[in-house]
């Protein structure tokens, strides 16, 4: 019997064996599937399991849904609107009791109804709703590049074409080693959205609007750089050549050469200082030739005035390109200028045309804000001039920002010239840790009273070398 029992006990263990093997199998397969459902997110909010199990989260990284959101938002509140106007219209029609049969109406001017009230607002909500762009999984145009995150953010199709990326015609790295260009466009543009679609709303290849106003106003407020425009600029009807340099530098430009238009004044001789009704605070007499030819070059009772002379003695034949950072007409420029040394000024039109003025002397004017990083390479500049502008009123952090920003594109052993910075007595210390944070070489440096709570400060500083 016992011979007999011998194979059945062995099959036995062996069935035995077998289902442990199995249910150990099972509990690691139900193991790895609890963990597989976990990594693929089924324990998480429903849209993270579809973009984990679906394999989406590619397409829609950096798209902004909300931007999407707000343009559907925004077509649907112009087809209210358009809505309520024509009920509204329909009622006072009803309440007056127009006899549409009678009505004195002409065809003309029906039309023109039709195509302004009605059929211009439909068209508009139309396009709005076709231009919005979902992205694709595979990229766009076979490449992987994804979608845009800003394209839904505004309806003005040049802006939108303006901030799509460029791909390379020929499909190669170009000389700046990338696959396409990005067009650069200020942060703060977002945010005025519906100026910058004013801005942007043009004819391509037509007259822009008289509304340079409305670009110094974006720029102003952040919206700076400004994307490119593909329309025509205006100029004056009457433009006339400018003067010869020998001339232009001390002399009132033709006023035929500047659309006057945005501002209060209509010609340079409404600029005078005498006026209280010009237009603009800043630089008051710059618009005076006969007082601007005294500047930097004839002595004053203020010690905080130094002299273009003295300051190029320090550095003899070193000085030959610098940066007037400012409010002005340019006559420190043109000053350097006569001393062959070549300055750029910057300018911003508050209220008056000082880029146009600075232009019409033969100077360069380089139209930006304090918002902007200046466009020149690091260490280049042999002088930096300031004055006029940079005064107390300014933040210290955005001070120091734009402190950093000098010293950036001023080269070893150039100047940076304070010129007459004034600010409360009690903010000196803070802003003369600004300027002296850098260790610079003194030159020169006078303080002078310029009321009982406010003072002057005037200095020439040298950037020192520093190692690698």
């Amino acid at each position: 019997m016992g011979r007999l029992c011998s194979p059945k006990c062995r099959l036995g263990r062996v069935m035995g064996w077998l289902q442990i093997l199995l249910g150990g199998l099972v509990i690691a397969v139900s193991i790895a599937s609890l963990f597989k459902f976990y990594s693929a997110g089924f324990f998480l909010h429903h849209e993270d399991i579809c973009q984990h199990f679906y394999h989406v989260s590619d397409a829609y990284d950096g798209f902004d849904l909300r931007a999407l959101s707000d343009r559907v938002g925004e077509v649907l509140d112009r087809m209210d609107k358009l809505q309520e106007k024509l009920e509204k219209t329909v009622q006072e029609m009803e309440k007056n009791k127009v006899d549409l049969g009678k009505t004195t109406m002409t065809r003309l001017e029906h039309k023109r109804f039709l195509e302004q009230e009605v059929i211009r607002p439909l068209y508009g909500a139309h396009i709005a709703l076709r231009q919005i762009r979902l992205p694709q999984a595979d990229g766009i145009r076979n490449s992987t590049m994804k979608e845009e995150p800003l394209i839904n953010t505004f309806i003005v199709e040049e802006i939108r074409k303006y901030i799509t990326p460029k791909e390379n015609r020929v499909g190669n790295i170009n000389i700046y080693g990338t696959e396409r260009i990005y067009n650069t466009v200020g942060h703060a543009c977002v945010l005025m959205k519906k100026e910058l679609e004013e801005y942007m709303d043009y004819d391509i290849g037509s007259y822009c609007k008289d509304d340079w106003s409305l670009s110094q106003k974006l720029m102003v407020n952040g919206c700076d750089p400004l994307p490119r425009r593909r329309c025509l600029t205006r100029a004056s009807k009457v433009y006339q050549k400018p003067y010869p340099i020998n001339e232009s530098l001390w002399r009132l430009p033709d006023d035929r050469n500047v659309r006057w238009s945005n501002y209060q004044c209509r010609n340079f001789q409404c600029l005078s200082s005498k006026n209280p009704k010009r237009g603009y605070s800043k630089c008051t007499g710059c618009f005076e030739m006969d007082k601007e030819k005294l500047k930097w070059v004839t002595n004053s009772s203020l010690p905080v005035d130094f002299l273009i002379k003295d300051v190029l003695a320090i550095k003899p034949g070193e000085i030959r390109i610098g940066l007037d950072f400012g409010v002005g007409t340019g006559t420190f420029a043109a000053r350097m200028k006569e001393q062959n040394v070549t300055v750029v000024s910057t300018a911003l039109n508050l209220g008056a045309p000082f880029n146009e003025m600075i232009a019409l002397r033969g100077l360069v004017p380089l139209y930006v804000t304090l918002n902007q990083r200046l466009p020149f390479f690091d260490n280049t500049m042999d002088l930096i001039h300031t004055t006029g502008f940079l005064d107390g009123w300014i933040d210290l952090m955005l001070v120091d920002f734009i402190f950093f920003d000098w010293d950036r594109i001023l080269r070893p052993g150039g100047l940076l010239w304070i010129d007459r910075f004034f600010c409360n007595r009690k903010d000196l210390d803070d802003y003369m840790y600004m300027f002296l944070q850098f260790r610079y070489r003194k030159h020169k440096w006078a303080l002078s009273p310029k009321s009982n709570d406010e003072v002057y400060l005037s200095a020439v500083l040298e950037k020192p070398p520093r190692a690698i």
